[in-house]
């Protein structure tokens, strides 16, 4: 008899355990499996921008993770290494960031999945699977090697971009690989000869003084953040033109003296880089090659992709974790809805169409900004160009859309739709019924269905009733007094704008399924 699961995840990386943990506030007990026996300390992303930190906040996991109060758009933000002067727009600028390296932001996943009662099995790897009408076979191995069969309704892989799931369901990986680019990494030990000057610049010793991250030469790119003023953080980036010989190979250990020469190379001034205190890690990397790929399908049958399984791409302003974070809150009430028996027809199909249009942009914008990198004459016109252009706030707002995330809107079945349908939800004060003052986000803790009745009357209130045990009302007043009132899918998506009850009702239906078939169930 083989053990039966609700939903198996593979890869126990922060997409997958997201994902487990949204499943767990929609009342499914999903299990992830992650082959290896202990969190990987690889240098990966140091940050999550856009959407997904509006995401986390609706969470209450913004905080947590290292936020203070309530996400604050970012003044500048960088596209190409060109700065980006998001400032200018004012309240609708998008460009949100917590600062937070990948590996904490997975074990502090980690926690909170294991306080959701959560099942992690580390050591555990999936050999193969087999997809039957109604559940997925699986044969896993072990940390003892010893193998053993489970089932699941569905298998969703978020297994990186090697992903196993994503080969064995047969489904392409289509791209476009660089191998020119070499990128060169570490922390580094505190030194005089770098360091931090007021307005965000660093001045290096025999060169001067450049904006903070990302400057460009005509022969690379070199990044130096201080995300902790005793160990910053030194990257560079390199095109097949430097001399030969200059690195021994991609199987080569990393070292010191080859990040001190690729920072030569580009600044043309010698800087001496030491290792970080000891216990502290140095996280010495080489990537050869710029990979975008995205995922010819996100979905066969009862397998599904999400984050990197899906869409890898260079990790220019942090698009990888942003996407993939998104992938998971969208997927997960989906299969929340089918498992509990109340999802409409469709629904699960929707997933691929809304996410895969936003692995496309990122597939385009990631590209884009690599040749704005590169290096010379005919790229420095270019960039020229693009700096005049974005010295327009329609142009800024184009490209902030881009970079966070939001520039994609869902269909949401409205032959007319409102401006907030289809968009993820406007941040909003608000005043409740019973006096509470709050932030929409705090509304969202538990993951559920949400009706923001601003209405001040019984009408929303009789059209939502048959949905009250799967969507959550909630009456107030808005500091905003022209919001209109918003029906807000799980993911944080704006499925109904408007005080028309038919329309409400119309909407409820394509979305959370026939009144009254089956409760929510949350745990969270």
């Amino acid at each position: 008899m083989y053990e039966m699961i609700d939903v198996v995840i593979v890869g126990g990386g922060p997409v997958g355990l997201f994902l487990a943990c949204e499943l767990k506030l929609a009342g499914v007990d999903p299990v992830v499996l992650e082959r290896l026996p202990e969190q990987s300390q690889d240098d990966k992303a140091h940050g999550v921008v856009g959407q997904a930190v509006r995401l986390l906040d609706d969470r209450g996991l913004y905080e947590r993770f290292g936020g203070s109060g309530a996400p604050e758009p970012l003044p500048t933000f960088y596209f190409g290494t060109l700065t980006l002067p998001v400032h200018v727009l004012g309240d609708d600028n998008p460009m949100f960031m917590l600062q937070i390296n990948q590996r904490d932001l997975e074990r502090l996943l980690a926690e909170r999945a294991a306080e959701l009662g959560v099942d992690v099995r580390r050591g555990h790897e999936v050999l193969k699977f087999a997809q039957a009408d109604d559940h997925v076979d699986l044969v896993v191995a072990g940390p003892d090697g010893a193998q053993e069969n489970l089932s699941a309704r569905f298998l969703v892989g978020c297994d990186g971009g090697h992903s196993e799931v994503r080969k064995q369901a047969g489904i392409a990986f289509p791209g476009i690989v660089d191998e020119r680019v070499v990128s060169r990494g570490a922390i580094i030990g505190a030194t005089e000869q770098i360091r931090p000057v007021p307005g965000g610049r660093v001045a290096i010793d025999g060169f001067g003084e450049i904006s903070g991250y990302f400057h460009r030469t005509e022969r690379g790119v070199v990044l130096i953040a201080f995300l902790d003023p005793e160990h910053p953080f030194i990257t560079t980036l390199e095109w097949e033109d430097h001399p030969v010989g200059s690195y021994p190979g991609p199987g080569a250990p990393m070292t010191f003296e080859e990040l001190e020469a690729s920072v030569e190379r580009v600044l043309g001034v010698r800087v001496a880089l030491s290792a970080p205190p000891e216990g502290s890690p140095a996280l010495l990397r080489r990537i050869c090659g710029r990979n975008t790929r995205l995922a010819e399908r996100y979905r066969d049958r009862r397998v599904f992709l999400a984050g990197d399984a899906a869409h890898v791409h260079a990790a220019s302003g942090g698009p990888g974790l942003n996407l993939g974070l998104q992938d998971a809150a969208n997927l997960a009430w989906k299969l929340a809805a089918d498992l509990h028996g109340w999802a409409p027809g469709g629904l699960l199909d929707s997933y691929e169409p809304e996410r895969r249009a936003l692995g496309e942009r990122v597939f385009t914008q990631t590209q884009s900004q690599t040749a704005l990198m590169a290096p010379g004459s005919a790229v420095t016109a270019l960039r020229e160009l693009f700096t005049e252009l974005l010295a327009k706030r329609e142009n800024v707002r184009l490209i902030a859309d881009l970079m966070a995330g939001v520039d994609v809107r869902y269909d949401m079945g409205e032959p007319e739709p409102a401006d907030a349908t289809g968009w993820f939800a406007p941040r909003l004060d608000l005043t409740t019924e019973d006096g509470r003052k709050l932030r929409l986000a705090e509304l969202r803790r538990d993951a559920r269905p949400l009706l923001v009745d601003l209405s001040a009357g019984a009408a929303l209130a009789e059209a939502a009733s048959p949905w009250s045990d799967r969507v959550a009302r909630v009456a107030a007043r808005a500091a905003t007094p022209s919001a209109p009132s918003l029906l807000i899918r799980p993911d944080g998506y704006v499925a109904w704008s408007g005080t028309d009850p038919a329309g409400l009702r119309g909407a409820l239906g394509r979305w959370f399924g026939t009144a009254k078939k089956a409760p929510w169930r949350p745990n969270g």
